[in-house]
C-alpha cells in the first residue's frame, strides 16, 4: 500500500473516501466539525439519528453538499476522556474495513491528527499504517484462482493532518508501513502448508530475502550442522525425510545512517533474534491428538516473525546490527524419530533426557542458543510457539515474557504496549530448575504439569547464559483458530519497535 499525507482542509479533499472522527454523545473531532459546517449540519444530523460514536462503529454518508470527498465515513471513537491507542488502531480498522468493502482503490483518513496524550502524531500515523496493512492482508498463495479470496482494491491511504505535523506524521507511516510488510511476509510464512512451507523452503526464503533487502545470509545443511555438534537439534530432525536447515541472516546497519533519523548508531554487539522453526510438528512418538493437528504448520512462527522483522529493520534501514537465526526442521514419528528416554548431546556439551518428544521446541532452540555466543550479542531475544501452558496461562492476548534481566523485562513491555503487541512477565524462579532434574542426564526436557511454561523458558536459560537474553512464548498469540484461522504476524511488531528503540 502506498502512503502519504494531506493538509487540504477536509471538506476539500478530493477522495472517494474520507474517514473522521465522531466521538461518544456525538462530539465531533476538528475534522468532522470542518466536514460538517461545510456540509450545512449534515454530519451532526446523521449523529442524532443513526450514530452513537460508540468505539468501532462505523457510518457512510454519501455526496454531502459542499463536500469534495464522495463519501464520508464516521468512525467511532468512543468516550473522549477514554480516547487511545488502542481505540485509534480499533477505529482506523474498522473504518479502512469499510472503505475496502466499497471498493475504493484509495482514501483519506483523518483518525491519526485526533490528539492523545498517551501518542505523539508519529505513533498515531504507524499504528494507522499497521491497521491498513492488516485491513487489507488476504492469504492467497494456495488458492487455484486468487482473485477468489477478494483481495481489496484500497492500495492507497492518505492522512489528513496538521501542515506542521506533515513530517512527522510520514515517518510514523514509513515505520508503520514497513511493520505492515514484515507482518505480511510473518502471515504468508505461517499460512503456508507443510507440504509447501518445509525447512529448505524457509531456507530459500532467507536467500531470496537477503538478495532484495541486501542481508548476508548463510543457510547451513544437515553436514554442516553436524559438525557445529547440535545434537539436540539433529534429534529432533532425525523423524523426517526433510532435511534440516539453519539460517543466519545479517543486517548490518551500524554504520549507516538511515533518512530521517539521526545520527548513525556507534558499532556493538548485534541484537540477535532466535526464531523457532518447526515446519510442522505432530509431536514425535508423543503424538499429538488428531483434532487441531493442521494448525501444527505454525510451530514456524517464531521463525516467521525473524524473517518479518528482519524485513521491517531493512526497509527502514536501522543504524543497528540485527541477526536472525532459525533452526528448522520437522518433528515427525518414523523409525529413526527420538524415543521417550533418550539422551541427546547438546552442542553446549550438556546432556538432556528425552522425556516426551512433543517438547521439541527447547531441544533446537538450545543449541542455537549456544551457537549465537560467537556474535558477542548486546542481547538475544527467542521467539517461540514453545508451550500449550503459556495459552493457558495467558490465553491469546499476551504473550509470554520471560528473562533474568529487569532492565530489559521493562523495555520490552514498554515497547510492547507502544506497539499494542503485549507481553506479560513470568517467573524465572531458580526453585523452578527443579523440576528439570533427571537420573540420566544434566537435565530432562520437561519438568511435569506444574508450570509448563516456566520449565520450558527454565531450561532455555541454561543454554543464555553467557549474554543478556529474553525468551518470548507466542503459543497463544502467533495464530487464531476457529473462522478467523491464521497467522496474526505477532510479534513483528513488538521486536519492531524495540529494534527502533534502539536506533
Amino acid at each position: 500500500m502506498d502512503f502519504s499525507t494531506q493538509t487540504s482542509a477536509p471538506e476539500k479533499i478530493k477522495t472517494a473516501a474520507l474517514v473522521v472522527g465522531v466521538f461518544a454523545e456525538g462530539v465531533l473531532t476538528p475534522a468532522a466539525d470542518a466536514v460538517d459546517r461545510a456540509a450545512q449540519g449534515a454530519v451532526r444530523a446523521a449523529v442524532k439519528t443513526d450514530f452513537k460514536g460508540k468505539a468501532g462503529e462505523t457510518l457512510v454518508l454519501r455526496s454531502l453538499p459542499g463536500v469534495a470527498a464522495q463519501r464520508v465515513v464516521l468512525a467511532g471513537l468512543g468516550p473522549q476522556d477514554a480516547f487511545s491507542p488502542k481505540v485509534l488502531a480499533a477505529a482506523c480498522r474498522a473504518s479502512l474495513s469499510v472503505a475496502a468493502a466499497l471498493g475504493v482503490a484509495e482514501a483519506v483518513s483523518a483518525l491519526a491528527a485526533v490528539p492523545m496524550q498517551a501518542a505523539d502524531v508519529r505513533s498515531r500515523a504507524r499504528l494507522a499504517a499497521i491497521a491498513a496493512g492488516d485491513v487489507t492482508y488476504r492469504f492467497d498463495a494456495t488458492f487455484g484462482k486468487r482473485e477468489a479470496v477478494g483481495r481489496p482494491k484500497l492500495a492507497r491511504l492518505a492522512l489528513a493532518v496538521e501542515r506542521a505535523d506533515a513530517k512527522e506524521a510520514e515517518a510514523g507511516l514509513r515505520e508503520g508501513s514497513a511493520i505492515a510488510s514484515g507482518m505480511s511476509l510473518a502471515r504468508d510464512l505461517g499460512n503456508l502448508p507443510g507440504n509447501v512451507c518445509t525447512p529448505t523452503y524457509l531456507g530459500e526464503t532467507a536467500k531470496k530475502l537477503g538478495r532484495t533487502h541486501k542481508l548476508k545470509v548463510e543457510v547451513l545443511d544437515r553436514k554442516q550442522i553436524e559438525a557445529l555438534k547440535m545434537g539436540s537439534f539433529l534429534s529432533v530432525a532425525r523423524g523426517s525425510d526433510e532435511p534440516p536447515k539453519f539460517i543466519v541472516m545479517r543486517y548490518e546497519g551500524a554504520r549507516q545512517k538511515p533518512a530521517g533519523r539521526g545520527k548513525a548508531a556507534a558499532p556493538g554487539g548485534p541484537v540477535v533474534l532466535v526464531g523457532k522453526g518447526i515446519t510442522f510438528d505432530a509431536g514425535g512418538i508423543s503424538l499429538k491428538p488428531a483434532a487441531g493437528m493442521d494448525e501444527m504448520k505454525y510451530d514456524m512462527c517464531g521463525a516467521a516473525s525473524v524473517f518479518g522483522t528482519l524485513r521491517a529493520v531493512a526497509e527502514l534501514g536501522l543504524p543497528l546490527d540485527v541477526i536472525g537465526v532459525v533452526p528448522t526442521c520437522e518433528n515427525l514419528p518414523s523409525g529413526r524419530a527420538n524415543k521417550p528416554g533418550d539422551v541427546v548431546t547438546t552442542m553446549s556439551g550438556q546432556t538432556v533426557e528425552i522425556l516426551n518428544t512433543d517438547a521439541e521446541g527447547r531441544l533446537i532452540l538450545c543449541d542455537a542458543l549456544t551457537y549465537v555466543e560467537r556474535f558477542k550479542p548486546a542481547a538475544v531475544i527467542d521467539i517461540a510457539t514453545l508451550t500449550g501452558a503459556c495459552v493457558t496461562a495467558l490465553g491469546h492476548v499476551n504473550t509470554g515474557l520471560f528473562t533474568h534481566d529487569d532492565a530489559l523485562a521493562d523495555t520490552l513491555i514498554g515497547v510492547s504496549r507502544q506497539a499494542l503487541d503485549p507481553v506479560w512477565r513470568l517467573p524465572l524462579d531458580d526453585e523452578y530448575q527443579e523440576q528439570l532434574k533427571s537420573n540420566f542426564a544434566d537435565m530432562a526436557n520437561i519438568g511435569g504439569p506444574p508450570a509448563g511454561a516456566v520449565t520450558a523458558a527454565c531450561f532455555l536459560s541454561r543454554f543464555a547464559k553467557g549474554y543478556r537474553w529474553a525468551h518470548l512464548d507466542i503459543a497463544g498469540t502467533a495464530w487464531r483458530s476457529g473462522k478467523d484461522k491464521g497467522a496474526t504476524g505477532r510479534p513483528v511488531p513488538l521486536l519492531t519497535q524495540y529494534l527502533l528503540s534502539l536506533s
